[in-house]
């Protein structure tokens, strides 16, 4: 072996002990942890139709307990008085994306209808913020991609989907989840059910014994 190929190991070896070091004393600390998508075994989880002002505030506080991150599609019609769950959206190192203003199907409205349900919430979240959205989950997975407001964003569908919104049966959420996800999977959830989050939290902590690793989509779709 060359000593340029020997000098080049070394330096990954090293790189790669010191990010764990960092990552595990990130974890220790209850800090949210940077994203880790050379691991296997990475998912993301996502939440739509909140901010709730009881149940996103919990769900925020028990991912951010377990040093997780995840993505939220937010209707804009729900935007105002949770403003300060926004924030905390933000500040915890969660995605937050577009759900539209009033969660109509994009594909049966008029293109200045369809654009206004996305232009108006996209406004609302960088008024609060001060970012641009960049990612959007239409709701229904129904979108007409030839739409001027939707170019520049990130269209985001979902590959497991324990239907939450149909269930108040936590153990059933949870159990289609563990069973059915993979790595590089995006799990659909919603965070204006106390169901919804009670699940959320224990598929949190069932899938990270076993080794899974949470991140935000844009991770998902980058890799």
């Amino acid at each position: 072996m060359s000593k340029k190929l020997i000098m080049i190991c070394i330096v990954l070896c090293l790189d790669l002990f010191l990010f764990v070091l960092i990552y595990e004393k990130n974890a220790g600390a209850g800090e949210v942890p940077v994203s880790t998508t050379f691991y296997e075994n990475v998912v993301a989880l996502t939440f739509d139709d909140g901010p709730h002002a009881v149940y996103t505030k919990e769900l925020l506080d028990g991912l951010k307990k377990r040093g997780v991150v995840a993505s939220f599609f937010i209707l804009g019609e729900h935007i105002e008085g949770n403003e300060e769950l926004i924030m905390q959206m933000k500040e915890d190192g969660h995605l937050i994306g577009n759900h539209t203003f009033s969660h109509l199907k994009l594909d049966t409205l008029n293109d200045s209808a369809a654009c206004d349900e996305v232009r108006r919430t996209c406004e609302a979240i960088e008024g609060i913020t001060g970012e641009p959205v960049e990612y959007i989950r239409p709701p229904y997975g129904a979108y007409n991609d030839e739409l001027e407001c939707m170019i520049n964003l990130n269209k985001v569908l979902w590959t497991v989907d324990p239907q939450d919104w149909n269930t108040t049966n936590v153990d059933a959420i949870v159990n289609h989840v563990v069973k059915n996800v993979r790595d590089g999977d995006i799990i659909l959830l919603h965070d204006i059910y106390s169901s919804s989050v009670a699940a959320a939290l224990r598929i949190v902590d069932e899938l990270k014994a076993r080794g899974y690793i949470f991140v935000t989509v844009e991770d998902i779709m980058i890799n």
